[in-house]
């Protein structure tokens, strides 16, 4: 198999991905994977479709291929980062779900749903302070919310600091 016919095969299942066929999408995936095991884009689509259909803990493996491996457009990688600690997350795995989140928020630091499912992380660690000042700012930079809005510098000042008094 060249590269032009995994180019083909792999826009053929990402596409009956799209179009609701995910179980077709992740035999061809895994059929391209054996094909092609060095091939990060290929194993960023094969985790995402087993993603889909619920198979969380058989993702993993192909996250952590693709996030090994070069080759990874910044926005796969991007994806890759949030589809492993979210996975990570379900699974029960909070602490590497956190170190693998606060390295997309690190490497993404723009990224609203990255810090979103870092804080959902940090809150099963326990760590409910850094969550929540996670969110409130959040909220503050991307609140639509006119009376939000209004109370913007508010909410990041006491976000610094929850436990301020006067």
């Amino acid at each position: 198999m060249n590269d032009h016919d995994r180019d083909r095969l792999l826009a053929a299942a990402v596409r009956l991905r799209t179009e609701g066929r995910p179980e077709e999408a992740r035999q061809r995936l895994l059929a391209l994977c054996a094909a092609f095991p060095a091939d990060a884009e290929v194993a960023y689509q094969t985790a995402w479709a087993h993603d889909v259909l619920g198979l969380e803990a058989e993702a993993v493996p192909f996250y952590e291929r693709c996030l090994d491996g070069t080759g990874l457009s910044e926005e796969d990688r991007r994806g890759a980062l949030l589809g492993l600690g979210s996975t990570c997350r379900v699974l029960g795995q909070y602490e590497r779900a956190v170190e693998v989140l606060r390295g997309g928020v690190e490497r993404f630091p723009d990224d609203g749903a990255l810090r979103t499912f870092l804080a959902m992380a940090l809150f099963n660690t326990g760590e409910h302070h850094e969550s929540t000042q996670l969110l409130l700012n959040l909220l503050a930079a991307t609140s639509e919310d006119p009376h939000v809005r209004q109370y913007r510098a508010a909410i990041e000042h006491y976000a610094r600091d929850l436990h301020e008094t006067i």
